[in-house]
């Protein structure tokens, strides 16, 4: 049930955005009772947090598992780290929280864990490829990369990436 609510809110994130995302609208999509979504988690914000930390955890032990023992990973992976549906549902909860101090205070904590975990699976899969700063940066990059991207279209993002992505690579690794 706990991970059906979850994977619920990430959907309700995703299609509606934060503030048409309700504790109602998540219940519906998990086939669950109010009741039962109250008893798991109490507030809107405590069940969107733990959705996108949820899907967090998932995407970085996929990354891990994929690329770990990869040599010849780029950074083309953080780029993979801001993406799909987790990158959607943690951008509109960053949106939301710049205005709403409940949601600000509860997505610090996430965010801290996101950026920690994100630097260590980077020091994992580049090992001396690259350094703490390197990965720093590179993860800021990428989070602005992203949100860039949401005004371009397939083909002018593919031709930024292919101009940019070398360049940055070359600056960045040991490669």
């Amino acid at each position: 049930m706990r991970t059906r609510l979850l994977d619920a809110a990430i959907g309700s994130l995703v299609d509606n955005g934060y503030a048409g995302t309700s504790t109602q609208e998540i219940s519906r999509r998990a086939g669950v009772s109010r009741g039962a979504q109250l008893h798991h988690f109490p507030t809107k914000e405590s069940l969107v947090v733990a959705a996108v930390e949820h899907l967090v955890e998932q995407r970085l032990a996929e990354l891990l598992d994929a690329h770990v023992d990869d040599d010849s990973a780029g950074v083309e992976l953080f780029l993979d780290a801001f993406s799909g549906p987790l990158f959607y549902a943690a951008l509109e909860l960053w949106i939301a929280a710049r205005t709403d101090q409940v949601l600000h205070a509860a997505v610090l904590p996430l965010e801290a864990r996101v950026n920690e975990a994100i630097r260590a699976g980077g020091a994992a899969i580049f090992g001396d490829r690259m350094s703490p700063e390197a990965i720093e940066i590179s993860v800021e990059l990428a989070r602005g990369l992203a949100v860039s991207a949401l005004f371009r279209n397939n083909t002018t993002d593919r031709e930024m990436r292919e101009r940019l992505i070398p360049i940055w690579e070359a600056m960045v690794t040991d490669k």
